[in-house]
């Protein structure tokens, strides 16, 4: 079987963190990909689930836009307030 190589970018501490998991399974990095891609070819879906985080929502980005263009604007402002243990 012909091989390639893939390339691309990760945050660096991650890469360190997951060059250390795979040591103490006794995978290389290569091989966790390589049975990641396996497993997404075979299975034609991403073998884990994917959720959106709701913050990053067209409708609160919205909003939040909003906020931001009332306080930009003087419509709204910005109050400092003590937090109240409970």
């Amino acid at each position: 079987m012909a091989q390639t190589m893939v390339n691309f970018r990760m945050d660096d501490e991650l890469k360190r963190s997951m060059e250390q998991v795979c040591k103490e399974m006794g995978l290389s990095m290569t091989a966790a990909f390589t049975m990641f891609a396996t497993k997404v070819a075979r299975e034609k879906r991403i073998p884990f689930e994917i959720t959106a985080d709701p913050f990053y929502s067209e409708r609160n980005i919205r909003y939040l836009e909003k906020i931001v263009s009332d306080i930009e604007s003087g419509k709204s402002k910005l109050v400092e307030h003590e937090l109240i243990e409970v």
